[in-house]
């Protein structure tokens, strides 16, 4: 057992942290450079106060809840830096806008970041980090022991295209539709040591893993291991990195709702001996794909490899057996991937209208 002693850090369970990637737009919801001026050349409000930070393009921003206790701080977590980031903005000129992919961001005619973490990024990955605009959402879950952490993410690799599909919110890249309905994650996952991991048999496997990418010159730091779900080493948290961003906070939600909900259950099973479902990587692979192209309409392989359910039945089947309701909402509610579909037709000023963050 790795459990939360001096050496560990996996100490608390179910604690929540919360990220969010968004985009820096100007008056007409165009993505526009605002970074610098929003994160160095001014003063975020108290709120915002170590919470706020930049990605690789100057047009995308992301934003960190304070550690929660538990999911009943969620909602007034998240809605706090969200609201401070749009008032901030706002005051400096600037709009916020929320999706997997902002439809109209043009890689070739966006400036990077010049922090050397990302300038290091982009000379070592070159083409595919050089096009990545794209923003996501992550949910990190506090856990109290680090093998147990190792089991839950193991076991997490199962339902992560199940978040993906709900979320799915980018079917625009550079301008042009991709036929997919989260770009967000094709375009991502071109990136090294992203997608489903390889499961791992402790933490101590993992984190063996994770010294050999640095001492080889794979990665700059611990950050670059950008799994679709993973143990976090330093927070202490399975840090769940699947769904698109979003404009709509219910929706965000939602998924911390049910990455919270099931990263308890799996706590659970865990203490229980439960020995867990050990689907071959192709497979979740394949239900990675079926995610990214059919969003809402896909059908997933099941957990013991022998048949399909779709999304459907999967998400009332979640919802009566952890009690949540969020991820039913959205189902029902439907795909932001579709929405955005809906609203191109309209023309390209209604499609980034939507996107634009409000004050709540």
């Amino acid at each position: 057992m790795d459990t939360g002693s001096a050496t560990s850090p996996f100490s608390r369970l179910g604690t929540l942290g919360i990220e969010e990637e968004f985009y820096v737009v100007d008056e007409d919801g165009r993505p526009t450079a605002g970074t610098d001026e929003l994160v160095y050349g001014s003063d975020p409000p108290a709120a915002l106060e170590g919470k706020l930070d930049h990605e690789l393009f100057k047009c995308v921003i992301e934003i960190q809840t304070e550690t929660l206790s538990g999911i009943d701080e969620a909602r007034d977590g998240l809605l706090t830096v969200r609201n401070a980031l749009v008032e901030h903005a706002r005051e400096h000129g600037f709009d916020i806008a929320g999706a997997g992919l902002h439809p109209l961001a043009k890689w070739r005619e966006l400036a990077h970041a010049e922090k050397p973490r990302y300038r290091k990024q982009l000379d070592r990955i070159q083409y595919p980090q050089h096009r990545n605009t794209t923003a996501g959402v992550h949910v990190h879950v506090g856990v109290d022991d680090g093998d147990k952490a190792m089991w839950i993410s193991n076991q997490l690799r199962w339902y992560v295209p199940i978040m993906l599909a709900l979320s799915a919110n980018s079917p625009y890249w550079n301008g042009h539709d991709t036929g997919l309905q989260s770009a967000r994650a094709k375009v991502f996952e071109n990136l090294p040591n992203t997608g489903v991991p390889t499961a791992f048999d402790s933490i101590a496997e993992y984190r063996a893993f994770e010294q050999r990418m640095l001492d080889t010159d794979s990665i700059s730091d611990r950050g670059e291991l950008w799994f679709d779900v993973r143990p976090h080493t330093e927070y202490g948290t399975v840090e769940i990195r699947a769904p698109d961003g979003q404009a709509d906070p219910d929706r965000t939600l939602a998924f911390v709702e049910y990455a919270h909900a099931l990263v308890i259950d799996l706590a659970e099973r865990y203490e229980d001996g439960e020995r867990g479902q050990d689907l071959r990587r192709e497979l979740l692979d394949e239900n990675k794909w079926r995610a990214i192209r059919h969003g809402h309409d896909a059908a997933f392989i099941t957990r013991d490899g022998e048949d399909t359910v779709d999304l459907g039945t999967v998400v009332d089947r979640e919802c009566d057996r952890l009690g949540v309701d969020g991820i039913g909402r959205i189902y029902e509610t439907g795909s932001g991937a579709a929405r955005q579909r809906e609203l191109k037709a309209d023309g390209d000023d209604a499609l980034c209208e939507s996107l634009v963050l409000g004050v709540e």
